[in-house]
């Protein structure tokens, strides 16, 4: 199991912290890179729509701009809808 890490963001101003497992670091930076903005930035946008704490909303930016990848590349959703 991965040691979570504990980073020092900006958010409106105020320095926070956030901690994630390595693997997530890795996919909001290369995220970030591929849309050309700093990783501060990315976190500062998935903060203002969040409803729960910042790190579970870090994941879920991950895991959906993975289901839009692999929606554009023609597959369906790797995550199946549950029953209501």
């Amino acid at each position: 199991m991965a040691a979570i890490e504990k980073h020092s963001v900006v958010l409106d101003g105020h320095k926070t912290s956030v901690s994630l497992e390595p693997a997530f670091w890795r996919a909001l930076a290369c995220i970030a890179a591929a849309e050309g903005r700093s990783l501060n930035a990315l976190i500062a946008d998935a903060d203002k729509s969040r409803t729960g704490n910042l790190s579970s909303a870090l994941r879920l930016y991950v895991l959906a701009d993975y289901e839009r990848r692999l929606k554009a590349l023609g597959a369906r959703s790797a995550i199946p809808e549950l029953p209501a």
